[in-house]
């Protein structure tokens, strides 16, 4: 008797130590995952901003210009400041909808900025504008890199939160989706900026 009893004990013990690796292990993959996006998703916003401060250096050069269309100029200054004044939070999928369109809101009035440079050809042939080209070119890879990082860690984080028995621990302990960097409505069609000005 006092030998069954032991048995049940250790399978008890056995059975506890087991879910508890379990669980450990399974939670701090949940976090390990939630910091991999957070940590992709700051390298989105990295690169975004490596692209803002590359369009205030072309707005700087353009403003030099002093007859240059000051209301073309003005809506690409408008646009950076809505870009740059949205505040990410990676769990509401609302605040990354809206970094999306203020940042394609600030591309589009940038790209109409380079495309009106056709009627000042002393200002795109200054080395500021010129640089500016290699470096927008690096940088738009850079940002598509980092997105499709950001992605996959979201995707794997996501898989951990929704599998099961993965999932029950993370409603447990409040992990749920994160959302996924879409392209901008309408991106599929061929953009008309055009970056090789002569």
């Amino acid at each position: 008797m006092k030998g069954t009893r032991n048995i049940a004990l250790i399978a008890i013990a056995a059975i506890v130590l087991i879910f508890g690796v379990w669980g450990c292990n399974t939670y701090n993959g949940l976090i390990s995952g939630e910091q991999n996006v957070k940590k992709s998703w700051s390298n989105v916003e990295t690169n975004y901003q490596r692209r803002t401060d590359l369009y205030s250096s072309v707005i700087k050069t353009v403003e030099a210009s002093a007859n240059f269309e000051k209301s073309t100029l003005e809506e690409v200054v408008k646009a950076r400041a809505k870009a740059t004044s949205v505040t990410i939070d990676v769990n509401d999928p609302k605040t990354l909808e809206a970094f999306q369109q203020a940042q394609s809101g600030l591309q589009s009035s940038f790209g109409r900025l380079i495309a009106s440079f056709e009627a000042y050809p002393d200002l795109k042939t200054t080395k500021a504008f010129q640089d500016f080209q290699t470096q927008i070119e690096g940088t738009e890879n850079r940002i598509n890199v980092a997105r499709q990082d950001y992605n996959k860690a979201v995707e794997t984080y996501n898989l951990k939160v929704k599998r099961f028995p993965g999932n029950m621990l993370a409603g447990m302990f409040g992990h749920s989706e994160k959302a996924y960097y879409e392209a901008d409505k309408g991106s599929e069609k061929n953009p008309d900026i055009k970056f090789d000005i002569k």
